[in-house]
């Protein structure tokens, strides 16, 4: 076993390897200081006069102290999991406390003769005011207001399933009066007339026999109601939440099985790439091949690094808890939906749980690929620790852009493929990103590019095209907006967010561009995480503007997980080893464990940030709990 070093290194020497009892220290001094990374090799100007390397000299001490024992592996490893299963244990209570109130609630007589009065009489008496019942003819803002009487669901057998779940099949106007049972005409106005006139319509027996994947809403999709509806100066979640609820239901579980499909391809080669790697330095004894924190890494069998694997436990534990959670979510909102027989409320924002699977799912991945980098953590292989956190930023800015725009986020097919382009330049840029000035030109360009047209995107709702004539219109718009008459933009705070994500985002380019830093899959990391906090930021600010409040739990969660983000985080700065340096410069980092003299600075990273990013989806999964009982036609789009 060997290994290059300059001031400090340590090897860990098992007894299994030594069957003879003993062992031989051996130093060698290297003739040029090049293979340890320091200066290049100095030539003499005569063959005859030597090089003066100033007399150096180095006082060697070699200390030989017993490695940790049985217990303090048992004990490592107890501490892992109590440490998460503890979560477990307390959304096990949380469950059972809900289950426990919800139960006693049922039966309340006092509570059961509330619910059936109206809303006034249930606020005098201390109830959130109710949800108002669907009737069936009238949707969010385009039809008129209910009337006093609301009839029987057998008044309106034509606009509601057997299950109790609504399907909303647009007609034209006429055989939307014919259709409806209980249609009441109302004065509607002339944009209305045309807006109904104009949408797509689908036969009801035909959406109740399949769901097939052409049905799914995509940018391009209903493009006669999209026109009305997107140039509306104030957007509300019902006009954007139109399409059949199981259609899009089957749309976001794509995510879910799409992510699995990526996940089994994608760490499989890993995986295989990995034990190699580890083979190749058991069978050679060349210990500069992977970059350990050699002070802190307590080998089993024939891992070197078994505690720096063992730490990433708690992505798989609280991604797998994520999933049970979303899942109790899940069967308690169709449980719910499915008691209400016949009358369905339109309330809240639009419950679809693929993504929530998917985000779950990804985690789960970031700790398996992460356990995969530290088996033989260097420069190549820390594109697997970043891919599936690539995939989580992009999934949680999905998710945030979803809650209010349901029918019109984009494909899981699209999303995946946009991923995939941001992971396959994470490969170029390890690969050719080190110093190459054309890479980092192109690149800073293909970024400023992409955030030019996304931003175009987010603005216009989708409502834009991109062929021949873009630059003319480009050039129409700023003449008549900004040239002949100064004209405020139509939605002022979409384009406050997207002049700052510009902003962000030319400055990152800008600093790749002259920087260039070496270690190019954090940089790019950097910029996903830096747009998704905006992005959250934007909708937390934008959710207060428009008079929505925050519940107790998603604030606790809010708190709690940005403290845990900032420990998280000072861990992470820590730098126990490089990859962007030499073997043996990286060693002069090397630290010995701080916790149960078993686990390093970055272990504790391991623990906590896995507790960060679970804290975070639930602040993502509670967010909009405070709009469950608000009908969709008074909830804001942003």
């Amino acid at each position: 076993m060997y290994q290059t070093m300059t001031k400090k290194a340590a090897i860990t020497v098992q007894r299994k390897d030594f069957s003879s009892g003993g062992f031989y220290v051996v130093v060698v001094v290297k003739t040029e200081d090049e293979a340890c990374g320091g200066a290049l090799p100095l030539f003499p100007l005569h063959q005859d006069i030597p090089v003066d390397h100033l007399s150096r000299q180095k006082n060697l001490e070699v200390l030989v102290s017993p490695a940790i024992n049985r217990n303090v592996y048992v004990a490592g490893m107890l501490f892992c999991l109590g440490v998460f299963l503890s979560f477990y244990l307390v959304a096990l209570l949380i469950s059972c406390w809900e289950q426990y109130r919800k139960k006693n609630k049922s039966e309340d007589p006092f509570l059961n003769s509330a619910s059936s009065l109206n809303d006034e009489t249930a606020s005098l008496l201390g109830k959130p005011p109710m949800c108002p019942k669907y009737d069936a003819c009238g949707y969010g803002s385009i039809a008129a207001q209910h009337s006093s009487s609301v009839p029987s669901p057998e008044d309106c057998t034509d606009s509601l399933v057997s299950s109790g779940e609504a399907t909303y099949s647009y007609t034209g106007l006429e055989q939307f009066k014919r259709r409806s049972l209980c249609y009441t005409p109302q004065p509607l106005s002339s944009s209305f007339d045309r807006s109904l006139e104009n949408l797509v319509s689908r036969n009801r027996l035909e959406s109740l026999s399949s769901v097939e994947e052409d049905d799914y809403d995509t940018l391009t999709d209903i493009e006669s109601d999209k026109n009305v509806i997107r140039t509306k100066k104030f957007l509300c979640v019902s006009d954007l939440a139109r399409k059949d609820k199981r259609v899009m239901r089957k749309k976001y579980q794509i995510y879910f099985w799409n992510i699995s499909t990526i996940a089994v391809f994608y760490a499989l080669p890993v995986i295989q790439l990995v034990i190699t790697y580890q083979t190749v330095v058991n069978v050679t004894g060349n210990q500069d091949i992977c970059y350990y924190n050699f002070l802190c890494a307590h080998p089993l069998g024939s891992l070197s690094a078994f505690n720096n694997i063992l730490s990433n436990l708690g992505y798989v534990m609280l991604g797998l808890l994520f999933l049970v959670i979303v899942l109790q979510r899940e069967l308690s909102h169709n449980h719910n939906r499915m008691n209400i027989r016949g009358q369905l409320q339109e309330c809240g924002i639009p419950k679809h749980f693929g993504l929530f699977y998917a985000m779950g799912t990804a985690l789960m991945m970031e700790g398996l690929l992460s356990a995969c980098y530290h088996v033989c953590p260097n420069y190549t292989n820390f594109q697997f620790d970043t891919s599936f956190m690539y995939m989580i930023a992009g999934l949680c800015m999905l998710k945030l852009y979803q809650k209010r725009h349901p029918d019109i986020n984009a494909s899981a097919y699209s999303a995946y493929a946009c991923l995939a382009i941001v992971i396959f330049f994470s490969v170029v840029g390890v690969v050719f990103g080190n110093g190459n000035t054309i890479f980092w030109v192109v690149f800073s360009v293909i970024h400023i590019l992409f955030t030019l047209l996304l931003s175009t995107q987010l603005y216009y709702m989708g409502r834009w095209r991109l062929d021949s004539a873009i630059l003319r219109r480009i050039f129409h718009v700023l003449y008549t907006d900004c040239v002949r008459q100064c004209s405020p933009p139509m939605y002022v705070d979409r384009m406050v967010l997207l002049v700052m994500g510009n902003i962000v985002n030319w400055s990152l380019a800008a600093y790749g561009l002259i920087v260039r830093p070496k270690d190019f899959a954090s940089y790019l990391l950097a910029i996903g995480i830096c747009n998704l906090l905006l992005y959250f930021a934007f909708y937390i600010i934008m959710k207060l503007r428009s008079g929505e409040r925050i519940l107790p739990i998603p604030l606790l969660c809010i708190t709690c997980t940005s403290v845990v983000w900032g420990f998280a985080l000072f861990f992470f700065f820590q730098g126990l080893s490089t990859w962007q340096k030499t073997p043996a410069e990286s060693r002069e980092h090397n630290r010995n464990c701080i916790l149960l003299g078993f686990f390093d600075d970055h272990d504790i990273w391991h623990f906590l940030s896995s507790i960060a990013m679970f804290g975070s989806f639930l602040v993502l999964l509670f967010l909009d709990d405070d709009l469950d009982s608000v009908q969709r036609d008074k909830i804001f789009v942003f």
